[in-house]
């Protein structure tokens, strides 16, 4: 037997399928004589197989899928299958050895040339086929089964050739370590995010395969692969050490998130979650965030006037506002004689409560968007949830006052806070450098006054030097603040615990679900954050 291999007749073949059902090969004999082997009953010989099997890999090298489909006795699936071979699979050339007969079953040898684009493989594989008697036609007939064309296809598979996925990505953090799987478990759902977002502008080249394509059309086994893909390279804002003590402080508590960034220019630099899941909370999380969300308030007030830290704003043990429904502090604690300032640094419900009526309606979102960026649409370089802060009156408003309520939030949008309230200017936070894509960065309508920052900032270091966030900070040196917080939550029996804070230029904040005091419990998370080398 000979081997055969030649190039595709790619213009005959592709037209005459477009008109070439069932029975073409009947049609394709009527014009040039087709096969001329004598039909008779009985079993297929051994001179039969081998001469059958033959004519029909020499009609698959020679490109002539219609001569070949006919060759079978399933004409209809076989001109589909051979068609879909070498266009949706990419094939220009095929040799086609067959080996030796055993019985009536033929095996063979294919080397097949794929070329997709500018990349060009050679395929060489073994496969066999089987003759059996046509049922009407008494003729020798390949019986045709997707597995001829090669052993690994199933039932009415076909072949496709197409790139397998995103182009690899080699991530790095801000200094060029690469950030692996595994190394820090908090960021794999993120760097699988980056490589599927960001794989086309990394400077990859996607892996090309061969697989096997089902009847529904989705891909099955891989059957070659043509070129393997080309690492790009992603540098990212992270730092890998920031990540390590990010990662050891969450997991020593249940349910911890954090979020550390730079206020200067918004770039972030840790993400960790001590529960390991799809969905990260410290980036896409949305709930109170309690009086961390204070900042906000406070630099509302600040701005228009209403107070200022020396201002005398009495602590009482529960307030209401226009006789609604009424707040208390956390263990009902009271400071008739306090100043706005001692309020902040003791986390003084009652006090900012007492002030929603110097708080136009809508006015504490305004403050929210246009000043600290909330609720804009940011474009981190993964998903993120940006804040809410809901326009509100009543009791909506009050309790949003204190950070509770409607206002949603998490650990990167009061770390995103706590920078604004150090810098004055909103910096959109940044995972990716937009130089990556040249998206659109947010940026707020406004920032806070010079006095303002002054007096926000001063608020926040009494805070972190004897207010309830003292213990969390001792020792801490350098430019400062911190503001904790405690959110209530429907039908949890503890409230979560918050923290947010600078430490000069590095932010961060913490949520530990259900960790009761935002000192105790989120204080540590951040501190460790912020003590990195």
């Amino acid at each position: 037997m000979r081997a055969v291999g030649k190039v595709v007749l790619g213009a005959l073949s592709v037209g005459l399928l477009g008109v070439v059902g069932y029975g073409g090969y009947n049609l394709y004999a009527g014009v040039t004589g087709g096969d001329t082997t004598a039909a008779h009953d009985g079993p297929v010989t051994g001179d039969e197989a081998r001469r059958t099997a033959r004519e029909f890999l020499d009609a698959w090298a020679d490109g002539n899928d219609m001569l070949a489909a006919g060759l079978t006795n399933d004409a209809e699936s076989a001109i589909g299958a051979l068609s879909a071979y070498r266009g949706d699979g990419h094939v220009k050339k095929v040799i086609a050895t067959p080996g030796a007969a055993r019985g009536t079953t033929i095996p063979f040898t294919i080397k097949a040339d794929v070329v997709f684009g500018k990349a060009r493989s050679s395929w060489t594989y073994t496969s066999r086929l089987t003759v059996v008697r046509g049922r009407t036609t008494k003729k020798p007939l390949v019986d045709w089964e997707s597995s001829v064309l090669h052993p690994k296809l199933g039932a009415n598979e076909s072949v496709r050739t197409d790139l397998a996925d995103n182009p690899p990505v080699r991530v790095l953090d801000r200094d060029g370590e690469e950030l692996r799987q595994g190394r820090h478990p908090s960021l794999d759902p993120v760097l699988i995010a980056l490589r599927a977002r960001y794989g086309a502008d990394a400077g990859g080249t996607a892996r090309i395969e061969v697989s096997a394509v089902k009847p529904d059309g989705t891909a099955g086994a891989t059957l070659h692969v043509v070129a393997n893909g080309t690492p790009g390279t992603l540098r990212t804002t992270l730092d890998a050490g920031v990540q390590q003590s990010a990662e050891k402080a969450v997991a020593a508590r249940d349910g911890a998130s954090v979020v550390a960034l730079r206020p200067s220019t918004g770039e972030i630099l840790a993400v960790a979650n001590s529960d390991q899941a799809e969905f990260n909370a410290a980036l896409q999380g949305q709930t109170a965030p309690g009086s961390t969300f204070k900042i906000v308030t406070a630099a509302t007030l600040l701005e228009a006037g209403t107070v200022s830290p020396g201002h005398l704003v009495p602590c009482p043990k529960t307030a209401a506002y226009a006789q609604g429904m009424p707040f208390h502090n956390v263990e009902n604690s009271e400071n008739p004689a306090a100043t706005f300032a001692q309020d902040f640094a003791a986390s003084c419900n009652t006090a900012f409560v007492s002030l929603a009526g110097a708080v136009p309606d809508g006015a504490l979102a305004q403050e929210a968007r246009s000043v600290f960026g909330l609720g804009l649409d940011w474009r981190v370089g993964v998903t993120t949830f940006d804040g809410e802060v809901p326009d509100g009156s009543g009791d909506d408003k009050a309790a949003a006052m204190i950070g509770q309520g409607t206002v949603q939030m998490n650990p990167l949008t009061m770390a995103s806070v706590a920078a604004t309230a150090r810098t004055g200017t909103f910096r959109q936070p940044v995972l990716v450098p937009r130089s990556v894509d040249h998206r659109k960065i947010a940026t707020s309508d406004r920032g806070l006054g010079p006095a303002t920052v002054a007096q926000l900032k001063a608020m926040m270091r009494l805070t972190a030097t004897s207010g309830t966030a003292a213990r969390a900070m001792s020792g801490l040196t350098g430019d400062i603040g911190a503001k904790t917080g405690s959110a209530e939550i429907d039908g949890q029996p503890k409230t979560n615990a918050w923290f947010t804070a600078y430490r000069n230029d590095v932010a961060a904040a913490a949520v530990v679900t259900g960790g009761g005091h935002g000192g105790d419990a989120a204080g540590p998370v951040v501190r460790a954050v912020l003590t990195t080398d």
